[in-house]
């Protein structure tokens, strides 16, 4: 992953966020209801939880937000199911993207995201036919403007927790894991009093694309953007190198 810093990317889906709280704020609370639904309400024995509020408070929501969706979700019997659906297709010129909602209304969701592709001039293909090109890692980005500890110090708090690897790329130290230890190596980094600017499970893809054509460019572009602007959009994750 050494090269291609996800830092950059990541403060500008942040800044894109700020302008967009709302819908932040409602990705992060149908997280919050099946994280609930699934390991109950105490986020002491439920790790998925742990990791959501954690993702709930590096975006600024409010701790009475975070915890009005505990209680909602452990409270309300008759409060909304999500599913988790995954869709994978091609952008332009190839691009691979992989698209994961929560959705209470699989038809309007496929509806809407088969819509994002056709828009940007792609496709939506088989389940495998792209996501085969992409490694699941837990990602911890830590912000070098905000960090005083030597990279050394760092990386070895990060490998002695359990990680993977440990990167310094020009603004950020980027920590990756194995999926499953990944709340064990953020607590125990937590614990050191280490903030993350981003903390996720994340598809880092193998290998990425450059488009140089401006017409593939502005279409990938509109098929990412109608992608964010769907609520029962998570995350969408594609090849395609920005810089």
């Amino acid at each position: 992953m050494s090269g291609h810093s996800k830092f950059a990317n990541i403060k500008h889906k942040k800044e894109k966020n700020d302008a967009a709280k709302g819908k932040i704020f409602t990705i992060i609370g149908r997280e919050i209801a099946v994280a609930v639904k699934e390991g109950g309400p105490d986020p002491e024995n439920n790790s998925r939880l742990r990791d959501v509020i954690a993702k709930a408070k590096s975006n600024n929501m409010p701790n009475d937000t975070i915890e009005r969706g505990i209680k909602k979700a452990a409270g309300d019997a008759n409060s909304v199911n999500y599913e988790v659906v995954t869709y994978e297709g091609y952008g332009p010129s190839g691009t691979a993207i992989i698209v994961k909602a929560l959705t209470d209304n699989k038809n309007r969701t496929a509806s809407n995201v088969r819509n994002a592709f056709t828009k940007g001039q792609g496709s939506i293909g088989t389940q495998g036919c792209v996501s085969y090109m992409f490694d699941e890692k837990g990602l911890l980005i830590v912000d070098k403007e905000d960090f005083e500890m030597s990279a050394d110090d760092l990386m070895m708090l990060a490998l002695d927790a359990g990680a993977e690897d440990f990167s310094e790329e020009d603004d950020s130290f980027e920590i990756t894991t194995d999926p499953a230890e990944f709340s064990n190596v953020r607590e125990a980094l937590n614990a050191e009093g280490i903030e993350f600017a981003s903390a996720e499970v994340t598809m880092i893809p193998q290998t990425y694309v450059t488009l140089t054509n401006e017409d593939d460019i502005k279409n990938l572009n509109k098929t990412l953007d109608l992608l964010d602007e769907d609520d029962d959009v998570q995350d969408v994750y594609t090849n395609y190198d920005e810089k």
